[in-house]
């Protein structure tokens, strides 16, 4: 989740309950099913204006502080901030003639953004794909864009579903 307007709704709802980031993250814990809760630093993270002030955060963690505020998750956070072009915006065309570029899916994710979206750690991802090359196979949805490696999101739940299945 992205907070909106650098994080100024959640602010004056934290200043409206009379809360600082310790208390705030302290309601937490008390909103939590499971009685975790989120910590102090994280939540200034969220909440901050400064150099360490994060734009993004997990979708548990607005639904928590929101929850602590007695607020709306819409009301402190919006959606992420992900969107693709459909044109591409490079200026340098590919010199080769006659080869043809795989079509490729309308959204790759980077290793960090897979991770979250599965919810699963990078090194999981890591070693589904080196168990995948000893096996002689390519792990779904890993794609070589020049040296760094893209995931289709899609190809990947349909692989971990049928792999369930």
């Amino acid at each position: 989740m992205r907070r909106l307007d650098k994080g100024a709704p959640l602010r004056a709802a934290m200043k409206a309950a009379g809360l600082d980031i310790p208390r705030l993250a302290a309601k937490t814990k008390d909103v939590d099913p499971t009685g975790k809760g989120l910590s102090a630093a994280y939540v200034g993270f969220i909440a901050g204006q400064g150099k360490t002030a994060r734009e993004e955060c997990s979708d548990r963690a607005a639904e928590l502080i929101a929850s602590a505020l007695d607020k709306e998750v819409g009301d402190l956070f919006g959606e992420s901030s992900l969107f693709l072009t459909l044109e591409s915006t490079s200026t340098r065309r590919s010199q080769i003639k006659g080869e043809r570029k795989p079509e490729l899916p309308e959204r790759l994710m980077d290793q960090r953004e897979l991770s979250e979206f599965l919810r699963k750690s990078r090194s999981w991802i890591d070693k589904q794909i080196q168990d995948a090359k000893q096996r002689g196979e390519t792990w779904p949805g890993l794609i070589y864009v020049g040296s760094s490696r893209r995931f289709d999101p899609h190809a990947v739940l349909d692989a971990m579903r049928q792999r369930a299945a």
